[in-house]
């Protein structure tokens, strides 16, 4: 007669440790890369918690199968193995969590491009360190043992994990969101730290991305050209540049009037810059921003990006050569539309695959591309640098030689003690970003270029910055000044002031929305054509004053009242007369 080994039983009867055993192999295939994740400071704890949480859903098919242990676990834990593989080896190499928009890139890239990419940073000591992640995962699977119930606790055991895991969560979210779907897509976010799932769920989420983006790219293709469009000196060689911040409030840059030493590198170019210091946008959100900062749409008629040309657009139609380079995640429900924007330039460059915005990803990857596009022997070009910025969560946009600002020196005196950090964290990602942006200029100078460079925000931010101290973040809802004054600034060549009128000092102090960006390009560009209004740009004799107005542009009736006039850096400066508006 063949007898089965009974599991050790503690004193009530159940075999804890066989059962913890069970979990730590199955844990450990997400738990490594998460825990990776924590040493290093690349994201917060949400998605180790989540992982750790996942991982309990295959303790329901031991505990109903206890006989097949062994085979089950190592069944599961390969194809676990082979996603944990997949996604350590791509936090090793680019100190990233896998996402949705490493699979677009994958399928964006050629054979040749990923080789170039695993030569350049693969490292020698990745191959130990799969080796032993390999042998630590075959431990964990031979101290794996039977852990033997009744039948009916069994199976009353198994559901309970089911329900706990997935069950009570999708059920609790699909109640919050009102839909089912709705509810599928936030449970979603809950699974994806956990290997297989990471996998699975960037796969969909991947394909319900693409499927939104290529339907906006074909409705973009089906827009008319410009009528009539001419160009000033057409003949002529020029790089032009625009560098697009985040979350940047210009009142925390010393550049415009700060007490704290902010933006030193930009500070010392301010001789070779064009400041404008009375510039707002119309939304404080980065989606809704840029769909009136990059096209013909605004707060009056917020639909034109529907029918008209984006600014990449445009600039081809005038024969340049367009390049985007970001550092922004590139697939996610809410950035398909910057997605878009990007694909319709002739080549891209894809920095942040994180899969949490909250994750440590530095600006400073945009200078090698931006280099690399500057050498491109196109003899017109338009190049879109898309920075992170100064974005939430703020301790992970800058590198720790940033970390400048510790104590309350220069803190207003009403920002509470436990609000400290977290004001500091924000003017070192200031200082980063001054860094950054003054690198480019540098970087651009150097070129020789014949052209221009302009940098703005996409909106600003209230890290306790408005009266009471007590707002951070953005709402649009409860607005404040300065989650709409944003920092608009440009550097001209030599090369290009002497063909070009690049005298600005009368319209520096212009009230301006960054909604109507595209016609002050243009103005700038030399570029001319029907769909062009002079009086919304910036530096044209036509120029006129307009409300600023801001928020949704669909609830016309509740718009917020803000004096932009009390957010003037410069005490000296006269207010103008038409800054309070709707």
């Amino acid at each position: 007669m063949t007898m089965f080994k009974r599991s050790p039983k503690s004193a009530t009867g159940f075999d804890w440790a066989g059962f913890l055993w069970l979990f730590v192999f199955f844990w450990y295939f997400s738990g490594i890369t998460q825990l990776l994740i924590q040493i290093t400071g690349t994201s917060g704890f949400t998605g180790f918690r989540q992982a750790f949480v996942m991982s309990a859903i295959w303790l329901a098919p031991m505990l109903l199968f206890p006989k097949r242990t062994k085979l089950l676990a190592g069944i599961i834990g390969l194809v676990l193995w082979a996603c944990s593989m997949a996604s350590l080896g791509y936090f090793f190499i680019y100190q990233q969590e896998f996402s949705q928009s490493v699979i677009f890139i994958m399928f964006e890239s050629n054979v040749s491009e990923a080789g170039e990419y695993m030569t350049q940073y693969f490292a020698w000591w990745m191959v130990p360190a799969f080796l032993a992640h390999t042998a630590f995962a075959y431990f964990l699977w031979t101290r794996l043992r039977p852990v033997y119930m009744p039948r009916g606790r069994a199976m009353v055991a198994a559901a309970a994990i089911v329900i706990a895991v997935v069950g009570y969560p999708l059920v609790k979210q699909t109640l919050r969101m009102g839909t089912f779907a709705q509810g599928f897509e936030k449970f979603e976010t809950r699974i994806e730290p956990a290997v297989p799932w990471q996998m699975a769920v960037a796969y969909h989420r991947y394909l319900d991305t693409l499927a939104d983006m290529q339907g906006m790219l074909h409705s973009a293709s089906k827009i008319p050209p410009l009528k009539n469009l001419k160009i000033a000196s057409a003949d002529q060689p020029s790089t032009l540049v625009l560098v697009i911040g985040e979350s940047t409030n210009r009142q925390r840059m010393s550049l415009y009037g700060y007490q704290r030493d902010t933006t030193p590198e930009l500070d010392k170019l301010k001789d070779q810059l064009a400041v404008f210091d009375n510039v707002v946008t119309p939304r404080p959100y980065t989606i809704e921003a840029l769909q009136q900062v990059l096209t013909f749409a605004d707060e009056e008629n917020p639909d034109l990006y529907l029918s008209t040309p984006s600014l990449v657009s445009m600039m081809k139609q005038a024969g340049y050569k367009t390049f985007w380079i970001t550092n922004q995640q590139t697939m996610t429900k809410r950035n398909t539309m910057l997605t878009t924007f990007s694909e319709q330039a002739d080549e891209q460059v894809y920095l942040n695959n994180n899969r949490n915005q909250n994750a440590a990803q530095y600006d400073g990857d945009v200078i090698e591309p931006f280099n690399k596009a500057l050498a491109d022997a196109a003899p017109r070009k338009l190049i879109v640098v898309h920075l992170l910025g100064t974005h939430m969560s703020y301790q992970y946009r800058y590198p720790p030689t940033f970390d400048k600002f510790k104590d309350r020196n220069g803190v207003p005196a009403g920002v509470r003690d436990d609000q400290v950090p977290t004001y500091n964290s924000y003017d070192n990602a200031v200082l980063y970003n001054d860094f950054v942006v003054s690198s480019l200029i540098k970087d651009y100078a150097k070129s020789d270029p014949n052209g221009f460079l302009l940098y703005l925000s996409d909106h600003g931010e209230d890290v306790f910055d408005s009266v009471g101290h007590k707002t951070l973040g953005r709402n649009e809802n409860k607005p404040t000044a300065p989650m709409y004054t944003i920092p608009f600034m440009a550097w001209a060549s030599p090369k290009w002031k002497e063909n070009h009128d690049w005298n600005f000092a009368a319209d520096l102090q212009r009230p301006y929305s960054s909604s109507h960006l595209i016609h002050t390009w243009a103005d700038m560009a030399g570029l001319s054509f029907d769909e062009l209004d002079r009086s919304k740009s910036l530096v044209s004799d036509s120029f006129k004053v307009r409300p600023l107005l801001i928020g949704d542009p669909y609830q016309t009736d509740q718009r917020a009242l803000i004096d932009f006039s009390l957010m003037k850096p410069k005490p000296a400066s006269p207010a103008p007369a038409d800054v309070a508006q709707k």
